[in-house]
């Protein structure tokens, strides 16, 4: 996440020459993946295009449904990353995410990048937090605990023991890392929290979270957690 803001401040301060762009806009791709020790690790989840104005300096993000499906592949488009790393023909990972993207909304996709749930815990950590204006109360009983996706449970045939449950409640939040990341992943949550629009609609409001702490004054004024921001990107 910031590696996607310093790349729009990046953008806001050079000449449009220096970078891709149509019609004085940059669209990047940005993908969430669970990385190294979770179920699906290359499996990008969250998928989301920032188109960024050069004009107005003003970014926009538009959300992709996971479960759109790719006739290519013959899989949802969130496994278009793990099929472009095993692939050669594909041309790699982000590179045929990128082309079934501009395939699918007809953006044409100029950059790329992908983090996994450490780095997203990492970069809200550094930042000291954010503050997520939760709409609505919800509760999930079903949030897949780190490290025992395959948990047996012992015998347990319901495998309870791979899952925890998570509350938030409405209003503003202040939220660490790991806090966000159960935030922006719950999926079985109640009072209409459970749906991919529902999901969707929370990262977009934490990744903007996270993009207003970083133009903040408080950060762009503190080096030292400007450095902490950087060694996690």
């Amino acid at each position: 996440m910031a590696a996607l803001f310093i790349f729009i401040g990046t953008f806001v301060k050079n000449a449009e020459s220096k970078i891709k762009s149509q019609e004085g806009r940059v669209n990047i791709l940005i993908l969430g993946k669970g990385g190294v020790g979770h179920a699906g690790a290359d499996l990008t989840d969250t998928m989301m295009i920032a188109s960024v104005s050069l004009n107005n300096r003003s970014v926009n993000l538009i959300s992709i449904p996971r479960d759109i499906w790719i006739a290519e592949i013959r899989a949802k488009i969130n496994s278009a990353y793990y099929w472009g790393k095993e692939k050669s023909e594909f041309g790699g990972g982000l590179s045929f995410a990128k082309k079934n993207v501009e395939v699918l909304t007809g953006l044409p996709i100029n950059y790329a990048l992908v983090l996994d749930f450490s780095s997203f815990r990492g970069i809200v950590d550094a930042l000291g937090g954010v503050k997520i204006d939760v709409v609505a109360s919800f509760t999930d009983n079903l949030y897949p605990i780190e490290g025992r996706e395959e948990d047996t449970c012992d015998g347990d045939k319901e495998f309870k023991c791979r899952y925890e449950t998570v509350y938030f409640e409405k209003g503003v939040n202040n939220m660490d890392g790991t806090t966000a990341l159960k935030f922006v992943r719950s999926r079985n949550g109640d009072n209409n929290e459970n749906t991919d629009i529902a999901r969707e609609a929370r990262q977009q409001k934490v990744i903007s979270a996270i993009k207003s702490k970083i133009l903040s004054k408080s950060t762009l004024l503190n080096p030292f957690k400007l450095f902490k921001v950087w060694k996690v990107v």
